[in-house]
């Protein structure tokens, strides 16, 4: 497990409860989920800075990134609707406690 999981469970939660008088654990406030985004406009000229830009968010999060797409044509920057312009990542229970904890630490 997770070494800011086991802190949240062990330590956080019981002194969430009483300080704000909850009458269940499920009431206190908790984490679900960490979205890593990165924005690349300069892709749409260089294929090659998207495929970088992937590498470096796969070492970042330790999971493969989706990579995101232009919902709408912009002529002033050249982007089309589909065009790839972005990579992002969500992070979910364990690997989203050991990103915190490198994150923070």
């Amino acid at each position: 497990m997770a070494r800011l999981k086991e802190i949240y469970k062990k330590e956080v939660v019981p002194a969430l409860v009483k300080q704000f008088g909850y009458k269940s654990t499920m009431q206190v406030p908790r984490l679900t989920k960490i979205v890593l985004n990165m924005g690349v406009g300069e892709a749409v000229a260089d294929k090659k800075i998207l495929e970088n830009a992937v590498g470096d968010m796969t070492k970042l999060s330790g999971q493969k990134p989706v990579i995101t797409k232009a919902k709408k044509s912009i002529a002033v920057w050249k982007i089309r609707t589909g065009y790839p312009i972005g990579c992002m990542v969500t992070l979910r229970q364990d690997r989203m406690y050991e990103f915190l904890d490198r994150l923070v630490s």
